[in-house]
């Protein structure tokens, strides 16, 4: 069969997919949507209670011990799901400013995101880091205003604040009719039809109550003086707002906007069947080599995530990989790029949080999962022997750091190999001192260090003492090969070995605890590059090692 004729079946596989994630500021109510768009979808009968955090049933993404205990997102979750006729793989990163960097790295596998704001809070601190991210890489962004429900701000004003924080048109799609206590539903400017709002459904039960039409005094008679405020609004809208256009959608400069709310399964249809209608299918992907399109026969595909014991009874490591061009076969070869090894995953899974299905095939924009024992790392590509390396897969310089040693010296076996695959996890990152024994804990954020001596100790069986380290910056550094390449970086670790580790992939890294010295050692060593970012899983420091 040729390749051609291969393609049409192919070409509409990818076109039914739909590979998104989800962000916002933490307690915006990101977890509780994720698990409604599931109902609706019907991947799920019932929603778990996020908040409920001592019941036995917890939110479906949220899958970890200390994510149960503490009602929080700290590690990100992959989910798919059908929906009218659409393979929907939904992603729910951690809202928690610590867990940033693992953030970055799910926006870089999905084609569009979907932004939870508090209709009280409006845009907060990480919602805002979040949004650069995303403009960084033009990624559409759909706007769901949450928690309509409660006292919130007035939505015009919310708006506005979105356009100025953001800057991004915004386009509304649906319209609040009151609310907290007199939150009577919303308006779907699309559909010109009104939803009316009814609370309390934590099952997919009813259908809700739909009116036809936007203009309709018997709306006016039994909403009072919330449907008067809010067509005065809409009129306001239909002469100021601006037209939606898909392109501008696409290109990360428009966002539609939606009101509702998530814990009372209200307005969640809506944001569905826009990210069917509006969020675009896989598109192309750039290599180092050449750009990657979806439709092509071939398979690739690029590991943007690693997670250590979703099965804590299999010490099981998953490589989350985003299928970027071709279609994937249970029992294919595939070549790692990297370190040219050749991997046939025969237990491929896709995912439900946690529940996990066998896989038998996959297509571009599908997330599947292949356990592994070390033989895969963050951002390696995976091809049937093509030599292609995908960019954009980031990993930040710490900003923080601790020394961390095993309570228990017996358990030093334990602590090394639970901070080796919690390393490739990316979910800390590990350092080992070119002089000296007390490996060292790098993160962005205090909350880091504090999942890993609780995965440490519930997962490996180790108690961990994590005390504070005296460094607080860190650069890779490398050296270009017309100023000396691998003998001039030897030379530098040897002459600083009292402030230079490794890193989980062995890049080297030198440790300050001033900025001014960094400028110092910059003027002393003119030859080395510093670098605060590091792309993929460190190509180019270990082929400079390897001389």
């Amino acid at each position: 069969m040729s390749a051609d004729s291969n393609a049409s079946p192919l070409a509409a596989e990818v076109r039914r997919r739909r590979t998104f994630a989800i962000i916002s500021h933490p307690d915006a109510g990101k977890t509780t949507l994720t698990e409604k768009l599931l109902l609706f979808s019907g991947a799920i009968q019932i929603a778990g209670s996020v908040k409920a955090r001592k019941a036995t049933r917890h939110a479906t993404s949220d899958w970890m011990e200390i994510e149960k205990q503490r009602g929080i997102s700290v590690a990100s979750s992959v989910m798919q799901m059908e929906y009218r006729d659409c393979v929907i793989n939904l992603l729910d990163t951690p809202g928690h400013q610590d867990f940033s960097e693992d953030t970055y790295r799910v926006l870089t596998a999905v084609d569009a995101a979907l932004m939870v704001i508090d209709a009280a809070n409006g845009v907060e601190p990480q919602t805002r880091r979040l949004l650069q991210v995303c403009r960084a890489r033009n990624t559409p962004i759909l706007t769901f205003v949450n928690k309509m429900d409660r006292e919130v701000k007035d939505p015009l004003e919310l708006m506005d604040e979105i356009e100025r924080e953001l800057g991004m048109e915004v386009v509304p799609f649906t319209w609040p009719v009151g609310m907290g206590k007199a939150f009577h539903g919303v308006m779907d400017l699309r559909e010109k039809q009104m939803r009316v709002f009814s609370p309390g459904e934590d099952r997919k039960g009813a259908e809700d109550e739909i009116l036809d039409g936007l203009d309709n005094p018997a709306y006016a008679e039994r909403f009072g003086m919330q449907y008067e405020q809010a067509k005065g609004e809409i009129d306001l809208l239909t002469d100021a707002a601006p037209v939606f256009e898909p392109h501008a959608f696409l290109g990360g400069h428009q966002t539609p906007m939606f009101f509702g709310s998530a814990v009372n399964n209200f307005g969640v249809r809506e944001v569905l069947d826009a990210l069917v209608d509006l969020a675009p299918a896989p598109g192309s992907r750039a290599a180092l080599q050449r750009v990657v399109q979806p439709e092509e026969p071939k398979f690739t595909g690029v590991v943007f995530k690693i997670q250590a014991n979703m099965d804590p009874a299999h010490r099981d490591r998953i490589a989350f990989v985003r299928v970027a061009s071709g279609r994937f076969e249970r029992g294919m070869r595939l070549k790692v790029v990297r370190s040219g090894k050749e991997l046939r995953p025969n237990t491929v899974v896709t995912f439900m949080s946690q529940r996990r299905e066998l896989l038998d095939e996959a297509f571009a924009g599908d997330i599947i999962g292949i356990p592994n024992h070390g033989v895969l790392q963050l951002g390696d590509t995976l091809t049937e022997g093509e030599s292609l390396q995908f960019t954009g897969l980031p990993f930040f310089a710490p900003e923080m750091f601790r020394s961390v040693e095993v309570a228990d010296p017996l358990r030093t076996k334990q602590l090394r190999a639970g901070l080796t695959q919690l390393g490739e996890e990316g979910a800390i990152q590990v350092f080992r001192p070119v002089a000296g024994s007390v490996l060292l804990l790098g993160a962005v954020g205090q909350l880091q260090f504090e999942v890993v001596a609780h995965r440490l100790e519930h997962e490996y069986g180790c108690k961990a003492r994590i005390m504070p380290a005296r460094y607080n910056v860190a650069r890779w550094v490398t050296c270009p090969e017309e100023n000396g390449g691998a003998k001039e970086l030897q030379r530098f670790i040897d002459g600083n070995a009292h402030r230079v580790a490794m890193d989980a992939v062995g890049a080297p890294t030198v440790l300050l605890e001033y900025a001014g010295e960094l400028r110092a050692m910059q003027d002393n060593w003119p030859k080395i590059q510093f670098h605060a970012l590091r792309e993929h899983a460190g190509l180019v420091f270990q082929k400079q090692l390897e001389g």
